[in-house]
């Protein structure tokens, strides 16, 4: 199986990818990746994600071949490309701009394809970031998200999750960067202050250069105020990298509502359980 988006899965495979996540926390000496090769395709910039996917895939065993994905960018046919791969590998890992280029590979794949990554979506991430929240919240299904800033890769993969999941997703911003988005767990507002109230999990990304002024970090920047409207037990998950005093405020990032660094460990085990997940193999049997 392949991973290119969210919307690749249906609410049970993502609680199964969970599951496998929790039987990997549960027991770190499993190599049910042994005898396996894995081609992954990450840009030098690359921090969180690159860690956690090479870690992880050593961890369990497997080994990996490392290239920067202008590699993809050459004149080759992605057709080719592929095809020589498969001789030698048993998944490919892409991190590229553009989406489109990981289809073009994945449509002439006979191994999975996992994106790592692109200019419209993220899908690894809000996994994992979804994963970890479940695990500070046992009722995160019932919880109101609210996501503030632009429509881009990270937002859009969490209006995905929150319609496959069911749940309660607010978005945050300026009328001209409302996702073109009709479904019911979708809603878009201008005004952040009130929506505040009604908010369990607060969500960002960073701003591009066209937000990143005075006026845009007036309105919408998350700020520890801001953050004490909100409902009790409420968390900021900023999404990295992230810088203070734009998106978010110093004093906010040094408070009680910021999930802290430690909720990103599990994207480690996400990555792993997306692997084994798209491999088809059994973890129970490596028991």
């Amino acid at each position: 199986m392949n991973l290119l988006k969210i919307s690749d899965l249906n609410k049970p495979q993502i609680l199964e990818i969970f599951d496998i996540a929790d039987k990997l926390k549960a027991k770190e000496n499993h190599h049910v990746l042994k005898g396996k090769t894995f081609i992954l395709f990450f840009p030098t910039t690359s921090i969180r994600t690159r860690i956690s996917f090479e870690k992880g895939i050593h961890a369990l065993g497997g080994q990996c071949i490392l290239f920067p994905p202008d590699t993809l960018d050459k004149r080759e046919k992605l057709e080719d490309t592929i095809k020589y791969i498969e001789n030698w590998a048993d998944l490919v890992i892409v991190r590229h701009p553009d989406l489109n280029k990981i289809r073009e590979i994945t449509k002439h794949s006979q191994i999975p394809i996992i994106n790592a990554m692109t200019l419209l979506n993220h899908p690894c991430e809000i996994l994992s970031d979804l994963y970890s929240i479940s695990k500070l919240r046992r009722d995160y299904q019932d919880l109101t998200y609210t996501f503030v800033g632009e429509d881009g890769n990270i937002s859009r993969s969490w209006v995905e999750i929150a319609k496959i999941m069911n749940l309660d997703l607010n978005h945050v911003c300026t009328a001209e960067n409302r996702i073109k988005e009709n479904d019911a767990n979708y809603k878009f507002y201008i005004e952040l202050d009130d929506l505040l109230t009604k908010s369990d999990i607060v969500l960002t990304d960073s701003l591009s250069d066209k937000l990143n002024t005075d006026d845009y970090i007036s309105k919408y920047q998350i700020t520890l105020k801001r953050m004490m409207l909100t409902k009790n037990n409420a968390l900021l998950n900023p999404c990295p990298p992230f810088y203070r005093n734009e998106e978010v405020s110093k004093d906010v990032i040094e408070s009680k509502y910021f999930v802290g660094y430690d909720f990103k460990k599990n994207l480690l085990y996400i990555q792993q359980a997306i692997i084994i997940y798209c491999l088809g193999i059994s973890i129970d049997y490596y028991k």
